[in-house]
């Protein structure tokens, strides 16, 4: 499957993006940026109205990053390195939660149900 958003710009059929496995596990994403100022400024839109709509994902529009295209942003690429996959592969884990620095707080479950509720003042039980 081609990623939409990082087609190449030239040639059909490729992406100018690529992503690192290391024994199954991917461990690097990269990708060249969007600089169309007028193609990330409509992005941006339809971002506002998923918020709008209660996306709680997406963003607002960063009208300085927009302005910043419309002066001439130069191709620009980069990569992102998951340090927990990474991690993973160094110490042979075969789950991220036991590498994670900060893992996910679970919710409590439901301590106010398992508390006995107390009466309001000037009722009678």
């Amino acid at each position: 499957f081609l990623s939409s958003s990082h087609r190449h710009r030239s040639h059909r059929g490729l992406t100018e993006r690529f992503e690192l496995f290391v024994m199954k596990k991917e461990v690097c994403n990269a990708y060249t940026e969007l600089n169309d100022p007028f193609r990330q400024r409509q992005l941006f839109e339809d971002q506002a109205k998923a918020k709008a709509a209660g996306d709680d994902e997406a963003m607002f529009i960063d009208e300085n990053f927009c302005t910043a295209l419309e002066y001439g942003l130069p191709p620009t690429a980069g990569w992102g390195m998951g340090i927990d996959r990474l991690t993973m592969f160094l110490t042979d884990s075969s789950n991220i939660k036991e590498v994670l620095l900060f893992p996910a707080m679970k919710p409590e479950d439901n301590k106010k149900e398992a508390q006995p509720q107390q009466p309001a003042e000037g009722t009678s039980v």
